[in-house]
């Protein structure tokens, strides 16, 4: 008989409950949203054991849902042995406190707002990441001072969802003025970070590189459409916010003209408002980009809401008027019905599988043409001695036919309106 009996070390989910009520003002249904919720409580860890819903019109003010259903609640928390309730929407401070109240500790009330910005705590990686999700989770916290605090300070060692508030802190025992402190160090440290992107978008925007920035509701595949058209290893993963921070890569496209993709972050409905501020650096990616990809999972059954959510983050951040194509992603998951039906409904969009590589080719050809888009033809003589000249006409123009004569390089290419103008003091011949 074995003297010692082993034990698991695996984490235990944590068992949650869903709750979620029918307002009747969303496009999305309540079981829709709840859905998609239970999907982020899987993310963070937790297993699912309870969905409760109510037909409200108005929130109650003192705890959200009415008194019966809270009831109800307390009953199930008990009866299930829940460990944690997710509200889908954003509850107030005092309606946080009034339902810790009723449910009694030790266990958590949290909404969808907390549960978001604690997966951004776990999957935020770089320095910049983790800052944009401090300000995020502290700007949330600072209301919720006086009923959260010392509910947080019990789950330091607890750990779980709910509990990664303040990431980074030494101490959560601070008072509102310190934690203001924090809030305004972050943020001169993200706009010191925010000035540096601005000067390396500038000397991207000046060197005349196309750029392209891929955006879409998290999980759609932007990843591993980024590894697919570049050959790089970008993390990709079947979860929602997988990634967060931006990567961008270099690409050269057949004619010859280099341009770079940036995958962003996933966009979701309910996006809290702190987040997409504190995410404006990382967004300016977007803003400063010639083509933005918007890119769809198309097996999924909620792709126009999807869509619509991501074109309202879009509107809200300032990118909506950049010329944006839809890449229908997944076409792989999808049967030949369910593809007509979609193109049907976006004619103009790409269809691709990023996984197995189906229709990239052509989404390729099409990112080519609308960077030739406004381009002009020109015959240019490019003497020797401007070898970084001859250098951008290859990596910035398409390049249709060259030869090397004795005074320089003479080409036939195609260049954009900035190139144009570099290559006018050494136009020969001009082409239609």
């Amino acid at each position: 008989m074995a003297r010692f009996r082993p034990h698991s070390t695996a984490p235990v989910p944590e068992r949650a409950i869903l709750v979620g009520v029918d307002l009747g003002r969303s496009e999305w249904s309540c079981e829709e949203s709840l859905a998609e919720l239970a999907r982020l409580a899987e993310t963070d860890g937790a297993e699912v054991v309870l969905t409760m819903t109510q037909r409200l019109d108005a929130p109650v003010p003192k705890t959200f849902i009415g008194k019966g259903k809270v009831e109800e609640l307390v009953s199930a928390v008990r009866a299930l042995d829940a460990d944690v309730v997710i509200f889908d929407d954003e509850l107030t401070p005092s309606q946080q406190a009034n339902l810790e109240r009723a449910v009694g500790e030790p266990v958590k009330i949290i909404d969808r707002t907390a549960l978001i910005l604690d997966i951004f705590g776990v999957h935020a990686k770089t320095h910049e990441g983790r800052l944009q999700v401090q300000l995020a989770q502290l700007q949330y916290v600072l209301p919720r001072l006086r009923g959260m605090w010392s509910h947080l300070v019990g789950e330091q060692t607890r750990g779980g969802i709910g509990s990664r508030f303040g990431q980074g802190e030494s101490q959560l025992e601070v008072d509102r003025r310190l934690v203001r402190a924090r809030i305004s160090t972050l943020r001169r440290e993200l706009e010191r970070l925010e000035r540096r992107r601005e000067v390396q978008s500038k000397a991207r925007w000046d060197s005349g590189v196309y750029r392209v920035a891929l955006v879409g509701y998290t999980n759609a595949g932007k990843s591993t459409l980024l590894n697919r058209l570049t050959g790089s290893d970008v993390y990709a993963k079947d979860e929602l916010f997988a990634t967060l921070d931006p990567t961008t890569r270099a690409l050269e496209l057949e004619e010859g003209r280099r341009i770079t993709i940036t995958d962003t972050v996933g966009f979701i409905q309910k996006l809290p408002t702190t987040l997409v501020e504190s995410f404006k650096s990382t967004l300016a990616e977007v803003r400063a980009a010639d083509l933005v990809l918007l890119v769809v999972d198309v097996s999924d059954p909620h792709r126009e809401l999807e869509i619509s959510a991501v074109r309202s983050v879009l509107e809200e951040i300032g990118a909506h008027e950049i010329r944006c194509v839809e890449v229908l992603n997944k076409s792989d998951l999808v049967d030949e019905a369910e593809l007509r039906e979609a193109t049907a409904m976006h004619p103009d969009a790409q269809v691709v599988s990023a996984l197995d590589g189906s229709g990239v080719r052509g989404l390729l050809y099409r990112i080519a043409h609308e960077a030739s888009l406004g381009s002009v033809s020109l015959t240019v003589l490019v003497p020797y001695e401007k070898g970084l000249l001859m250098k951008m006409v290859h990596e910035r123009c398409q390049v249709m036919r060259e030869s090397y004569v004795q005074e320089g390089l003479l080409a036939t290419v195609r260049a954009d309106a900035r190139m144009a103008a570099t290559l006018e003091p050494y136009v020969v011949e001009e082409s239609s």
